[in-house]
C-alpha cells in the first residue's frame, strides 16, 4: 500500500512537472542579433541591449534586449521622437514620447509596426537583415 501510495504521487507530480515542460517549451525566445535593419524611410541598429532606430524626420530607441518568440513574433517598448527641418532654437528640445514596436520576423525580413504613445495610428514598415535604410532627412 505504501509503495503504490509513492508511486501514485511519483506519477502525478511527473505528469505536472511534463505538462510545465512542454507549456515552457512553447513559450520559447530567442534574442534579436546586434546588426543593421533597413528598409524605406527606417533604419535599426541593434546592440546587445537595446536598439537605435532612425526614420525620415524621427528617432527611436528600443529598450532590450530584442526578444522574438519561437513564431517570430515581437512586442518591444521604447521611445519615439519627432524632428524636424531647418534651424532648432536654443533651449528648444523634441518632445520624447513612449511607443510600442510590435511585428513579425521572417528569415531575413522584418515587419516593423510602430505605435506612439495611445494613439490609434500605425505605421508599418518592412526591413532587411545587413540592408542600410534608405531615409530621406528632414533638412
Amino acid at each position: 500500500m505504501y509503495l503504490q501510495r509513492q508511486f501514485s504521487i511519483l506519477l502525478v507530480f511527473g505528469l505536472l512537472l511534463s505538462g510545465f515542460m512542454v507549456s515552457a517549451g512553447s513559450q520559447e525566445t530567442k534574442r534579436l542579433a546586434s546588426g543593421l535593419w533597413g528598409g524605406p524611410h527606417v533604419s535599426i541598429d541593434v546592440g546587445s541591449q537595446s536598439a537605435k532606430v532612425e526614420y525620415d524626420c524621427a528617432h527611436g530607441v528600443i529598450e532590450g534586449p530584442l526578444v522574438v518568440d519561437a513564431q517570430g513574433k515581437f512586442e518591444w517598448r521604447g521611445t519615439f521622437t519627432m524632428e524636424r527641418g531647418g534651424p532648432v532654437r536654443q533651449g528648444d528640445t523634441a518632445r520624447e514620447q513612449p511607443a510600442t514596436y510590435s511585428g513579425e520576423l521572417k528569415g531575413n525580413t522584418m515587419s516593423l509596426t510602430l505605435k506612439i504613445g495611445d494613439s490609434d495610428e500605425l505605421e508599418t514598415f518592412t526591413l532587411e537583415k545587413g540592408k542600410t535604410g534608405k531615409l530621406v532627412k528632414c533638412k
